[in-house]
């Protein structure tokens, strides 16, 4: 299946790299600032937060700064992904509707130009954790194990959200109010120390706390998450892409009728 996928993105690398350029000059089109928004955009969404809750919730968390920014940096990512994936096939339909091309490309384009967004801020984030005094290791290379995991939950649940935004274009507005109520079960400026074992293990739900929590280990505790932990990671990546390609697998002959 994967060699199909990636013989069918040779053969249209042309168009593939194409879209990538694209999307990514279509994002800070008509900026003052340019690709610099990549970096303070986030930045800025660290220093707000950091500013409300570090009284609240910082005042007894070690590197809360590094906390902080391992939270935005991975949610942030997600979002930014997810919801740019959703509109994927949309954007792109009067693209499909001549051209007899893999629809998944589209999404796929959108998902690099992001991940090249993410990897800038990356730089951003090693930065403020050399200020906020974490010990650099040679541990920190095990933060590319859930990145790739995280790069196939991205595209495992664009691919989703793109072919239900196809038929139904309330998807949009729920999924808004669903990164809301993500985004504060995602424990990103409070910690689950006042909560019992029990209620922290059922936060482990949340695959996108799984990936945070799997950056804080390894860049602020200094140490590797467990071969179950692991193995959770990849099941939550592996899941979403399984069930994206077989929505898209069933469904992509039915695109064309409903954009």
């Amino acid at each position: 299946m994967f060699n199909k996928i990636f013989e069918k993105i040779k053969r249209y690398r042309f168009l593939f790299e194409e879209l990538v350029k694209r999307d990514f000059k279509q994002k800070y089109k008509r900026t003052v600032l340019g690709m610099a928004w990549s970096i303070f955009s986030p930045l800025l969404s660290l220093l707000v937060m950091r500013l409300v809750f570090t009284q609240m919730f910082g005042r007894n968390t070690p590197h809360y700064t590094t906390y902080l920014f391992c939270g935005t940096l991975v949610f942030s990512y997600f979002r930014e992904s997810t919801t740019g994936g959703m509109s994927s096939l949309l954007s792109n339909s009067d693209i499909f509707s001549k051209i007899n091309i893999p629809k998944y490309m589209f999404l796929l384009s959108k998902n690099v130009s992001v991940f090249i967004n993410f990897l800038l801020t990356l730089c951003v984030f090693f930065i403020f954790a050399y200020i906020d005094k974490i010990t650099f290791s040679w541990r920190l290379l095990y933060l590319l194990y859930p990145i790739a995991c995280l790069i196939v939950f991205n595209i495992g649940v664009g691919l989703i959200l793109s072919a239900l935004f196809v038929f139904f274009r309330d998807t949009r507005y729920l999924y808004d109010i669903f990164l809301t109520v993500l985004n504060y079960l995602s424990v990103i400026f409070y910690t689950l120390n006042g909560f019992s074992g029990r209620i922290q293990r059922v936060f482990l739900l949340n695959p996108i706390y799984c990936y945070i929590k799997f950056f804080r280990t390894v860049v602020i505790d200094g140490y590797l998450p467990s071969l179950n932990y692991h193995l959770l990671c990849l099941e939550y990546a592996l899941i979403a892409l399984f069930v994206g390609g077989i929505i898209y697998k069933k469904y992509n002959h039915r695109f064309l009728y409903y954009i």
